[in-house]
């Protein structure tokens, strides 16, 4: 079974941090809801970095316009995690 990677960061606004997920152009037909697997490599995220650090810390090092780059996170579309490359900033 194929497996997608996952680009993952947080961008800074004018009134709140975003995290954003950047979609390969070429993702695996498996994936058929969109929210379904953003929801999963967000949650991937926050369950191998300390959310609240990794905001404050961006929050007050970032300015508003820049995204902040956490790293990657490699599923398949049966909700596997296959690897993961995450640091906080």
């Amino acid at each position: 079974m194929c497996a997608d990677t996952f680009g993952v960061g947080v961008r800074v606004t004018d009134d709140e941090l975003r995290v954003v997920v950047r979609v390969p152009t070429d993702i695996d037909s498996g994936w058929t809801d969109p929210e379904a697997f953003q929801s999963l490599v967000i949650d991937v995220v926050w369950d191998r970095l300390d959310r609240q650090s990794v905001l404050e810390t961006i929050a007050t090092e970032h300015d508003t316009g820049e995204t902040v780059r956490l790293g990657t996170v490699t599923l398949r579309p049966d909700r596997t995690v296959v690897d993961h490359d995450l640091a906080a900033p």
